[in-house]
């Protein structure tokens, strides 16, 4: 008989018991759901709504079925169709009557909101760790390599240069605004549902303000009704994960066009990459590739949970129940893919010459060249098209800007001198650029600090 059974005079059907049950994939929070029951029980002692003998039974019960699960001595079964249904009956086959009065001013609908609430917030703080772990990965990257040239991008052609710690520092500022999602998703979640009830709270004496305190909530919620029907928080963390899986994705898919042969800008470690099952020189990005891939995963759990809610009435629906699988999912894909991740970039090696050899031959000092013609009078729409001429004689050749002679640089316009090959070098581009937020060294040096006071505050 299903712990709800007493209005009921026939068996579930199994068909039905099948497609109703969550016990499948909801035992996954069985420490958050064990973990809400001992705090909810210690308040109906402190209460006097339950007896401190049964209290103490009750707590001692459920410390048991904890340690239990933990070391793989008790297993799930089948015959429970949820984690909370598991674990009272459990504890009522373990200390008897005291056992029924666990659930005493609680109904399953705050008890789910709980569970996974505190499952979540658990989660948050665990991928919180990995992207802090990925930020100090790249930070590293960056101070090796404040003097890396190589081209920037526009339109995925050859812009102006730059340095590799001044690239990689775009995506620490992406995963850098990741955490803060993420913490701004825990505090505005952090609010204890316990003692909502069903939809319209209890008549027992609860202490909910207590019962908070003793999970680390901020307070309890302040409306019954939203307390069971809310799943924003699920949603804005699908949305957060999202968001860094596509930032994950960016990154991925240049690291996929820098190892191709094309680019040849960094080598993949061989313990992140994979061969062909035909052709032996092949040695492939399939931790980039499925990093990628795995985007869609989460997106899809987003939109999925927003068109289950979407049009759903107050309070709780049974079809909210469809929020764990995609959820519990999404945040296995998303710790997986940052730990594959920064593991991948921290062993991989980047190929400095050929990155500065790559923003030469890309013109990417064309600008500097106009910039010095300007430099000595010359309006900038003729240097524009002074240096046009150049880039095409070069295209003819196939040789860079810095490899014309003088004379060539003034069969264009005598304006040029000798010093024309110090002011378009790789060095003088990129440190003229000064500015915080500028790839020049000492912008990059102050950014740097500031990078590190800012893992440091929020470590």
């Amino acid at each position: 008989m299903k712990l709800w059974g007493g209005r009921f005079t026939k068996e579930e059907n199994q068909l039905v018991h099948n497609f109703n049950e969550s016990l499948s994939f909801d035992r996954k929070f069985y420490r958050q759901d064990i973990e809400g029951s001992i705090a909810h029980v210690t308040m109906l002692g402190k209460q006097g709504i339950v007896s401190s003998e049964d209290q103490e039974a009750i707590v001692s019960g459920l410390k048991g079925i904890l340690a239990d699960l933990d070391s793989g001595k008790l297993k799930f079964t089948k015959e429970h169709e949820d984690i909370h249904s598991f674990v009272e009956a459990n504890l009522i086959e373990r200390i008897g009557e005291a056992g029924k009065r666990l659930h005493t001013g609680r109904s399953r609908n705050d008890q789910v909101a709980l569970d996974m609430k505190l499952y979540c917030r658990d989660e948050l703080g665990e991928i919180d760790k990995l992207v802090k772990a990925l930020l100090e990965k790249l930070l590293a990257i960056m101070e090796e390599n404040l003097d890396t040239y190589m081209p920037g991008f526009t339109h995925l052609q050859k812009a102006q240069p730059i340095t590799l710690a001044h690239h990689i520092g775009a995506y620490f500022e992406m995963f850098s605004r990741d955490r803060s999602r993420l913490h701004d998703i825990r505090e505005r979640m952090n609010t204890c549902p316990l003692g909502a009830g069903a939809l319209a709270g209890t008549t027992y004496p609860l202490d909910r303000d207590y019962s908070a305190a003793l999970l680390e909530f901020a307070g309890p919620t302040r409306n019954s009704i939203d307390s069971v029907a809310d799943r924003d928080y699920v949603i804005e963390f699908l949305s957060a994960m999202s968001i860094l899986m596509m930032h994950l994705s960016r990154f991925s898919e240049e690291i996929i066009i820098w190892n191709s042969n094309e680019y040849r800008f960094v080598e993949l470690d061989d313990a992140y990459s994979t061969g062909s099952s035909i052709m032996p020189q092949k040695k492939n990005p399939d931790i980039a590739e499925l990093v990628r891939g795995k985007t869609g995963r989460v997106y899809g759990a987003l939109m999925a949970i927003l068109t289950t809610m979407k049009a759903l009435p107050l309070a709780y629906n049974k079809d909210m129940q469809e929020d764990k699988e995609l959820t519990f999912d999404a945040i296995d894909t998303v710790k997986g893919c940052l730990a594959l991740f920064s593991g991948m970039i921290a062993t991989m090696t980047f190929r400095k010459d050929v990155m500065e050899s790559s923003a030469k031959k890309g013109f990417t000092n064309a600008t500097d060249a106009a910039d010095y013609l300007v430099g000595r009078g010359v309006p900038f729409r003729d240097a524009h098209g002074i240096v046009g001429q150049l880039v095409l004689r070069c295209l003819e050749q196939g040789i860079a800007l810095d490899d014309l002679s003088l004379e060539e640089f003034r069969a264009i316009s005598p304006v040029f001198d000798e010093d024309i090959y110090e002011s378009i070098s790789m060095k003088t581009c990129v440190e003229r650029r000064t500015t915080i937020g500028a790839p020049g060294q000492e912008a990059m040096k102050q950014v740097i600090e500031t990078y590190k006071k800012q893992l440091l505050g929020n470590a």
